[in-house]
């Protein structure tokens, strides 16, 4: 089974909204991932506020992980703290809180493989041993 997959929020609003840019490299990495793909609450938040408040918007983001396309990782108090630490450390970059809950799954599940649209952010942060993240599309 191949390692997860995290989810960021440019790349979910990419799968959602057809007029992205991206869309198509986005349905694309989809597609041909055969492994899980994780996200967090706050990935879930800014995607739903991304994509406005129209109801039809928000309800297919939310059949993404209904149906179990996507799988919601809750953060604990542990994972927490953790993105209090990287958002200290990468504030120059800056680190949002988003990004940040993203890394610290990465480190708990001890994978780089990241889907995102953000190449600011992941190209900078590291995990442990300073390994980089690999980004798709």
């Amino acid at each position: 089974m191949a390692a997860e997959l995290l989810l960021d929020t440019g790349a979910f609003v990419a799968l959602i909204d057809r007029s992205e840019a991206r869309h198509a490299d986005c349905v694309t990495v989809l597609e041909n991932w055969s492994g899980p793909i994780v996200t967090t609450e706050a990935v879930l938040t800014e995607t739903l506020y991304l994509v406005g408040p129209a109801w039809q918007a928000q309800q297919v983001c939310l059949e993404f992980l209904l149906r179990g396309a996507f799988l919601l990782i809750p953060s604990s108090h542990q994972s927490l703290q953790r993105v209090a630490t990287l958002m200290k450390k990468y504030h120059e970059v800056p680190m949002d809180f988003a990004d940040a809950t993203l890394v610290a799954l990465g480190e708990d599940l001890q994978t780089n493989q990241v889907f995102t649209l953000d190449r600011r952010g992941f190209t900078v942060y590291r995990l442990p041993g300073k390994k980089t993240f690999h980004l798709l599309p």
